[in-house]
């Protein structure tokens, strides 16, 4: 064999091997940065950034062996979240109306309730933190963000988390307390029971698509809050969040009379919580997602999507 042909070789294996390690790590990237970012589509350009600046390294003459690929991407990915931090803010700012994370469906809501052991092929994605904790988390700064994911989701260490950012741990101690006192401020730490969130879904959606007042009315908790989002591409409940049981109810009921006729109300797990898409014919209408206060059975908030751009990537 030539040396061109032997260079060339060593140059395809190379390259094989730094997309096999890649792909073994795509999915963790792939949490980490949805999680600070609340997009599919950044997550997705920032993946790819990640990927081409893991390549080249890998690939250049001469360059020292990585000990810990896992290590070494997830900290390209991070500095690469937070530089595109500063675009989507820029775009927010623009943005018609209440702004919601893209939701990412994870395991059918039916699975869950039927007692089937989660498919083998589920992955790193599904621990996605809620809809309602993401909402919490754009009201953090990004770097504080960064490391509320870092620690309080993925589990590393103060330590761990400072050699990521290139900050010390000290700060990061810091960060990572006024991340968590802020957080836990808005939204007490609890999952309510999946059976018991599918449950209340279910009955919450009867009593939309009926107009029982009277049901919503029982199932909501007196401050609930309804967020919905629409981008200013599709009908929503206004400019800002709705709050107060009474409000959202009239509002909801009168949703109803305006919604498309015939809709499909398919069950799926939505930011790991049972939730609602609802279809009309072949096209996906709307995301439904719901928060239950601690400990009990009644909705706290109210994630209504209808941005059509955000629900492209769930049909």
């Amino acid at each position: 064999m030539s040396d061109t042909s032997s260079a060339g070789s060593a140059r395809e294996s190379s390259v094989n091997m730094a997309t096999r390690v890649f792909v073994e790590h795509r999915e963790l990237l792939f949490t980490i940065i949805y999680n600070m970012l609340g997009s599919v589509a950044d997550t997705e350009d920032v993946l790819q950034e990640t990927w081409l600046s893991w390549a080249s390294r890998d690939e250049a003459p001469g360059a020292e062996r990585i000990d810990n690929p896992r290590a070494y991407m997830v900290r390209i990915a991070v500095h690469k979240a937070l530089a595109r931090q500063a675009a989507i803010s820029r775009r927010r700012e623009t943005y018609v109306g209440p702004w919601l994370p893209e939701p990412l469906v994870t395991q059918p809501a039916d699975s869950l309730a039927h007692g089937a052991v989660e498919a083998a092929d589920t992955v790193e994605r599904t621990e996605s933190v809620s809809m309602a904790l993401l909402v919490v988390l754009e009201t953090l700064s990004p770097l504080e963000r960064a490391v509320f994911v870092l620690h309080e989701v993925f589990g590393y260490a103060h330590t761990e988390t400072a050699d990521i950012l290139g900050r010390s741990p000290a700060a990061v101690r810091q960060l990572a307390h006024r991340a968590r006192e802020h957080v836990h401020a808005r939204r007490p730490r609890h999952r309510a029971d999946p059976h018991l969130r599918q449950q209340v879904t279910e009955q919450f959606v009867a009593a939309v698509s009926g107009g029982d007042l009277r049901m919503l009315m029982r199932l909501m908790a007196p401050d609930v809050t309804l967020w919905a989002d629409g981008g200013g591409k599709a009908t929503a409940a206004g400019p800002r969040p709705v709050h107060g049981r009474d409000k959202v109810a009239r509002l909801l009921a009168n949703g109803a009379t305006r919604a498309p006729g015939g809709l499909d109300i398919r069950y799926r797990r939505v930011n790991g919580d049972p939730s609602a898409l609802l279809f009309s014919g072949d096209s996906l209408f709307a995301v439904l997602v719901l928060d239950l206060i601690p400990d009990g059975q009644q909705v706290c908030g109210i994630y209504f999507l209808t941005n059509p751009e955000k629900l492209e990537g769930l049909t």
